[in-house]
């Protein structure tokens, strides 16, 4: 974040905590965020002036009061590392925008957030002048828009360990429920195509290899399975944190939006139909998630069903040297059985061991995941997703990849950007001598 001077409009809301025009303030980031605790209290020099103003005798100072000082969560390498790798691969493909974030999947820290591409803070701090933000305001990439928090994306296949969870926890199948994929399944006059033929899988192996067929049979209902519906995907989509605010210590966050067949009827005047349950049993449809609802959600998975509040600071040093440290209660618990969760995870370490992401079996240590393609625009581009964990037997870290704007036919992006990350990050490179 950044400080800039205080503005006609922002003082209003501020003038009774003793802001004046000449003062500076919080205009984005922790900056923004913890304004009141960064801030401290001015000083200045108490005088007696006469009745015209001026000054007859001087009373003394008043000292100004340092404002706290604050830690962070990030790891500044890995934060460093994470930019550096999505920038050059991103550049390998022609490909311009992403976002990534690596958070602890117990508290929540926040251990990088990269929104691709950036900019330079400084360059507001010292006085940004018209021409510098004319240029970063006019970018077609939008470089002042934070994608980590604020992105509403359509969350593909990233949905599917949740749905998988849900079924499991409604009775819709059991983890042996075998469903064949023939590349599609046709309904009336509809056909919903798959990515692919995936012929008889059972759940596990279903999230490995992405079936849309099984996930549209959990979703929406078809043959001898009765699906579970939007009001059901809904509601446990909601426990895992999606369709509202996570609460980040950072402005300008979004909730992301879940549809019901109620808004459809308002919104277009036109009924639910059986063909919405299965766009949104995949990820596509109506449906949007930020990567920070996704990431959060992967880590709930991962820790045995608990939603971490995700969070950047750590905790706030006083003028006198107490530190205060700061731990979030979680956002919702007990999301799922144990069982449940652990039938999901296996499905995911699948995904890296026999499914759509075998890159990743290189990496020195084991990685559970899901991949994701969401088509937007009605075009034939897609974003391109990858949310992990790991290790996968006593998981530390939760990262979300996405990659914006991918050719139809590409293959998964965020897949590399991962394994470079975490190449990184449980390598003995990370335990060199910290940067200067």
């Amino acid at each position: 974040g950044y400080e800039g001077k205080i503005r006609a409009d922002e003082l209003e809301a501020v003038r009774a905590l003793g802001y004046t025009l000449t003062d500076s303030i919080g205009k984005q980031g922790i900056e923004k965020s913890y304004e009141t605790k960064l801030r401290g209290v001015p000083g200045g020099e108490l005088v007696e002036v006469d009745a015209l103003g001026q000054v007859q005798k001087a009373l003394g100072i008043i000292a100004p009061q340092k404002g706290h000082d604050l830690k962070l969560t990030i790891d500044a390498r890995l934060q460093r590392e994470a930019y550096r790798v999505m920038e050059r691969m991103l550049a390998e493909k022609k490909l311009e925008k992403g976002a990534l974030i690596a958070l602890d999947v117990q508290t929540g820290a926040i251990r990088a957030l990269v929104s691709f591409p950036g900019f330079d803070n400084n360059l507001f701090a010292q006085g940004i002048s018209q021409e510098e933000y004319a240029r970063l305001a006019q970018d077609e990439r939008k470089p002042l828009f934070n994608r980590a928090i604020a992105g509403e994306y359509p969350p593909g296949s990233t949905i599917k360990p949740i749905l998988a969870g849900a079924a499991l926890a409604e009775g819709t199948i059991t983890p042996e429920t075998i469903i064949e994929s023939r590349g599609g399944i046709q309904v009336g006059r509809s056909f919903f195509g798959d990515w692919k033929v995936h012929g008889f899988t059972d759940l596990r192996r279903a999230i490995a290899v992405s079936s849309d067929v099984y996930f549209y049979s959990i979703g929406g209902g078809y043959g001898h399975i009765r699906g579970l519906g939007m009001e059901r995907m809904k509601a446990y989509e909601e426990r895992f944190g999606w369709g509202k605010k996570t609460g980040i210590d950072l402005p300008g966050e979004q909730d992301g939006f879940l549809p019901t067949p109620a808004w459809k009827q308002e919104r277009f005047g036109e009924r639910w139909y059986i063909g919405d349950d299965y766009n949104a049993s995949i990820g596509q449809g109506y449906v949007s998630a930020t990567p920070l609802q996704i990431a959060l959600a992967t880590a709930a998975i991962a820790n045995g069903g608990k939603l971490p509040q995700p969070h950047v600071v750590a905790s706030i040093l006083s003028t006198d040297g107490k530190e205060t440290v700061l731990s979030p209660r979680p956002l919702n618990e007990n999301l799922l059985s144990a069982d449940i969760l652990r039938v999901v995870r296996e499905g995911m370490r699948e995904t890296v061991t026999e499914g759509t992401a075998q890159a990743l079996q290189a990496l020195p240590i084991a990685v559970a995941g899901k991949t994701g393609t969401a088509q937007f625009g009605g075009g034939k581009q897609t974003h391109g997703w990858f949310a992990s964990f790991a290790p996968y037997d006593n998981p530390e870290l939760a990262m979300i990849v996405l990659v914006e704007d991918q050719a139809e036919d590409d293959t998964y992006h965020a897949v590399p950007i991962t394994e470079a990350v975490y190449q990184w990050y449980f390598s003995s490179e990370k335990k060199r001598a910290p940067e200067p």
